[in-house]
C-alpha cells in the first residue's frame, strides 16, 4: 500500500474522523495533508473553527505525517497548539511534516489553514511529540 493509502484506511477505522468528514488528502514519507469541510456545529460561540477542532486536524495530521515514517502504532505524549487568527472559512487544510525521527519518538510541525472566497489564510500552527509504542 502507498501512504495514502494507509492513511486513508487508518482515517477510515476512526469514528470521529468520519463524524468530522476529515480526510487525508496527500501523504508521502515524512508528511501529510488533511482537509475538513467547515459545518456550522463545529463553531463557537463567535461562529469559528472551534480550537477543540483546530487541536484535531493538528494532532491528526501530525500523527499521520510520524506514521509514514514510524509506522501506525503511535501515541501523542505531548502537543501544543497556536491559534493565530479566527478560523473561519469553507475548508480547513492541516500540512503535517516530521521535523525529527527518531525510534522511539518522532517531533513533527503542522500548520493549519483556511480556505474562503479570498484564498488560503494561516490561522493556526502546532508541534507534536510521538511516543512510538511496539507493535501488538
Amino acid at each position: 500500500m502507498t501512504p495514502l493509502e494507509t492513511l486513508k484506511h487508518i482515517n477510515s477505522l476512526a469514528a470521529f474522523n468520519r463524524w468530522c468528514g476529515i480526510e487525508v488528502t496527500h501523504a508521502q514519507a515524512g508528511s501529510a495533508t488533511l482537509a475538513m469541510d467547515w459545518r456550522e456545529e463545529f463553531g463557537q460561540y463567535s461562529g469559528c473553527l472551534h480550537a477543540g477542532l483546530i487541536g484535531t486536524l493538528i494532532d491528526t495530521a501530525c500523527g499521520y505525517a510520524a506514521a509514514t515514517v514510524a509506522g501506525p502504532h503511535l501515541l501523542a505524549s505531548n502537543y501544543m497548539v497556536n491559534c493565530l487568527r479566527p478560523a473561519t472559512g469553507k475548508t480547513f487544510i492541516a500540512r503535517a511534516r516530521v521535523v525529527k525521527p527518531g525510534k522511539s519518538q518522532v517531533f513533527t510541525a503542522c500548520d493549519l489553514f483556511a480556505l474562503s472566497d479570498d484564498g488560503e489564510k494561516l490561522v493556526a500552527n502546532g508541534q507534536t511529540l510521538l511516543t512510538v509504542l511496539p507493535a501488538p
